[in-house]
C-alpha cells in the first residue's frame, strides 16, 4: 500500500529529548574548548620567538644589497676566497671563480654532473683534473681552477665569461656572464674587503633557537680543527692587514656550524650564533687577532 502523501503546508517534527546530565556535560565541554583556545592564543601572542626554529642559513649584506645563502654555499665561497688570498690573486680572479662555480654547481660540492664532472667547478677526472676524491675536496678543486686561470694571458682584463670559458672549455661558455654581478657581491664580502658582510646562524645542539652568549663555546679540539682547515686553505693565519683579518673572521662565521663555533670577534665587532641577532654588533674586540669561541 503506497504511503499517504504529505498535504501541502504540513511537515514532520522530530522531537529529541536529552537528559539534564547530557546537556550539562555538553556545556562543560564547550566552555573547556573555549578556554583552551583562548589560552593557546595568548601563549602564541606572547611568545618571544617563533615556535618553529628556522633552518640554518647565512645572510650577506654589501652596499645595500642583501642575499640569503645556504651554509654550504657560504663555506665554499669562503674557501675560494681563502685559496685566492694564499695564491696572492686579485679580486677579479675570485669573481671569475665565483661566476664559474655559480653556473657549474650553484656553489655546492656536488658528487655528480655531466659525464664524469664533479665538485664545485664540475671538473672531470678523465680530463686530468685529478681523482674523484681530490676533485671533491674544495681546497684542491679551487687550487686547480686558479692554477689553470693563471695560465690564461690577460685574464684580469678579459670579460668574466671569456676568462671562465678559457679555463672550463664548456659547451655553453656564454652562461658564466649572467653570474658576474652576483660574483662581485660575493667577492666583496668573502675577501674581507667589506667588513661585517656575512652573518650565519645554525640551530645549536638540542634544537633550541637561542645561542649567542648563552651557548656553550666550541671545544678546543673543534677550534683546533677549524684553524687547521683555515691554514690549509689560506696558508698563514696571521692577521697582517685589516682586510685579511675580515677574510679570516668571515671564513670562521661561514664554517661556524661545521666546527661548533658560537662567537667570533674582530676589529670592534662580534658575531654570535643567536637566532635573534641581525648581523654583527659592536664589541671591544682587537684588530690584531681573531677571537673564537
Amino acid at each position: 500500500m503506497a504511503p499517504e502523501p504529505i498535504p501541502p503546508g504540513r511537515f514532520f517534527c522530530v522531537h529529541l529529548r536529552f537528559s539534564r546530565g547530557v546537556i550539562t556535560i555538553g556545556v562543560i565541554m564547550l566552555i573547556l574548548a573555549i578556554g583552551i583556545w583562548i589560552g593557546v592564543y595568548q601563549l602564541l601572542k606572547r611568545a618571544p620567538r617563533p615556535l618553529a626554529v628556522p633552518e640554518a642559513h647565512c645572510v650577506l649584506r654589501v652596499g645595500g644589497e642583501q642575499r640569503e645563502m645556504d651554509i654550504e654555499q657560504a663555506e665554499i665561497a669562503a674557501t675560494i676566497a681563502a685559496v685566492a688570498a694564499r695564491r696572492k690573486l686579485p679580486e677579479q680572479a675570485v669573481v671569475i671563480a665565483y661566476a664559474t662555480a655559480l653556473q657549474e654547481s650553484k656553489l655546492y660540492n656536488v658528487n655528480y654532473g655531466d659525464r664524469d664532472s664533479l665538485g664545485v667547478f664540475q671538473q672531470r677526472p678523465s680530463q686530468g683534473w685529478g681523482t674523484k676524491k681530490q676533485i671533491m675536496d674544495p681546497v684542491y678543486a679551487t687550487n686547480r681552477f686558479f692554477a689553470a686561470l693563471e695560465k690564461v694571458k690577460g685574464y684580469r682584463k678579459m670579460p668574466v665569461a671569456e676568462a671562465a670559458q678559457e679555463v672550463q672549455r664548456s659547451a655553453a661558455g656564454y652562461a658564466y656572464g649572467p653570474h658576474e654581478a652576483e660574483a662581485r657581491l660575493l667577492a666583496a664580502a668573502f675577501t674581507g674587503r667589506v667588513p661585517r658582510a656575512v652573518h650565519c646562524w645554525y640551530p645549536p645542539e638540542g634544537g633550541k633557537g637561542g645561542g649567542g652568549e648563552q651557548a656553550a663555546a666550541a671545544p678546543q679540539p673543534k677550534k683546533a680543527q677549524a684553524r687547521r682547515q683555515l691554514k690549509r686553505a689560506l696558508g698563514s693565519t696571521a692577521v697582517t692587514s685589516r682586510k685579511r683579518g675580515w677574510l679570516i673572521a668571515t671564513w670562521s662565521v661561514a664554517h661556524a656550524r661545521k666546527y661548533g663555533l658560537t662567537r667570533v670577534e674582530y676589529a670592534g665587532a662580534r658575531w654570535v650564533n643567536d637566532m635573534d641577532a641581525d648581523g654583527w654588533v659592536d664589541a671591544q674586540a682587537s684588530a690584531r687577532k681573531i677571537d673564537l669561541a
